[in-house]
């Protein structure tokens, strides 16, 4: 499988809609490996008892439709759980048990699914949290070998690379990528790049032409799968850390100009072109699952419903929503672990927020470019879907069949 055969049997790459590597279905400080966010080191919440968890965890592949799909809390009852197919927005009817403690869905999951669980429950003292989870089940044949990012018949922004990850480690890499090909409508010429053994990309040498239509062919053996997604309108947004603004440009014209907080002197934000690949209207931001802890071992923040959050890399920076910091914060101050903060209110309700209104006008695969920050390290391409700060010259080398 892990040869020119891998792209054998019938083709099963399931179409998903962004990374794989979001928060944790375990609310619990630092139970969980995978990343998550860096959120603002201004302000503080009480911490509430409750602890949700969801399975299977986060980023779970290959889940059986009639796997127990579950949600639970320790310390807390449920108050809200929705379970969303994300190419469709077709909400999957559930129940939560008599005594609040948990809740599953009332029959099975359709087949080759991406789903986003997301779980809100309080404590005695009425403190809330919320837990937030993205699973894909099995595809039709039971042959699940890769995951490939764009969701079929999806629209996404200008930046959105093809992505295609592979369970296993690939040996002969021209053999498989010549079973793909990539084309876009607009006649841009289209050209793979292993960012490892695991996971090829393809992007053109420039940003997606806005309303082109592309199109993956995977053919192995005579068997064919065909995946299309469309290009919508061309949104860049240019985050200036030295001025504190983002300009907002649609269609080459700036729309909007939105005073930020970006990371501090002494947690500067990355540099360079970063794609959102997942939004969540809330989620939970632990220092401690990226190393940031005070010296009695607490997190450095726990903040349990960051309103507006969207990825920007795997590592854990996001653009989201900040309700703690003053007004006197955005556009004058940088603040952040690293992450890019908007104002906000807490609970993310009032849609005449700045965070609201970005939230609102962005979809997955829109770029967002970072500059001026007192970051030197350079951003790898391989960290979330930020591919662009790859030269093309680079980006073509890397390529098995160029």
């Amino acid at each position: 499988m892990a040869t020119a055969g891998v792209l054998g049997g019938v083709l099963a790459l399931t179409a998903l809609g962004g990374t794989s590597n979001a928060a944790t279905s375990d609310n619990g400080p630092g139970n969980d490996p995978k990343s998550q966010a860096q959120a603002d080191q201004t302000g503080t919440q009480d911490a509430s008892d409750a602890r949700i968890r969801i399975t299977p965890w986060q980023g779970t592949h290959n889940v059986g439709i009639n796997d127990p799909v579950k949600v639970t809390v320790s310390n807390g009852k449920l108050t809200k759980v929705t379970m969303t197919a994300v190419a469709t927005g077709a909400e999957v009817p559930g129940t939560v048990s008599t005594d609040g403690t948990s809740w599953q869905p009332n029959g099975p999951l359709e087949r080759a699914t991406r789903y986003q669980v997301t779980a809100e429950a309080e404590d005695a003292q009425s403190r809330s949290v919320t837990g937030n989870a993205t699973i894909t089940t099995v595809s039709p044949a039971n042959n699940f070998i890769g995951h490939l990012s764009p969701e079929a018949g999806s629209t996404v922004g200008v930046g959105m690379p093809v992505t295609i990850n592979f369970d296993k480690a690939i040996s002969n890499k021209a053999a498989v990528e010549s079973e793909i090909q990539v084309s876009s409508s607009s006649g841009q010429q289209v050209v793979g790049h292993w960012l490892n053994d695991n996971r090829l990309d393809f992007r053109p040498e420039n940003y997606w032409k806005s309303g082109s239509t592309v199109t993956v062919a995977l053919n192995r053996h005579g068997i064919q799968k065909t995946v299309t997604f469309k290009i919508g309108r061309a949104q860049i947004s240019t985050v200036d850390a030295k001025t504190k603004q983002m300009t907002v440009v649609r269609d080459g014209k700036t729309i909007k100009t939105i005073p930020i907080s970006s990371g501090s002197p002494e947690h500067p934000t990355y540099n360079g072109q970063m794609v959102i690949s997942e939004k969540f209207r809330q989620i939970h931001m632990n220092g401690a699952t990226v190393g940031l802890t005070e010296k009695d071992g607490k997190p450095s923040y726990d903040l349990k419903a960051v309103p507006h959050a969207m990825r920007l890399t795997d590592t854990g920076t996001f653009i989201h929503g900040n309700y703690w910091g003053a007004d006197s914060v955005f556009g004058k101050v940088n603040t952040s672990h690293g992450c890019v903060g908007l104002k906000d209110v807490r609970g993310g309700g009032d849609g005449k927020q700045p965070a609201a209104w970005f939230f609102d006008h962005s979809v997955i695969g829109d770029v967002v470019i970072i500059k001026n920050s007192a970051d030197k390290t350079t951003l790898a391409p391989d960290n979330g879907l930020s591919d662009w700060n790859m030269p093309w010259s680079e980006w073509v080398a890397g390529s098995a069949t160029h």
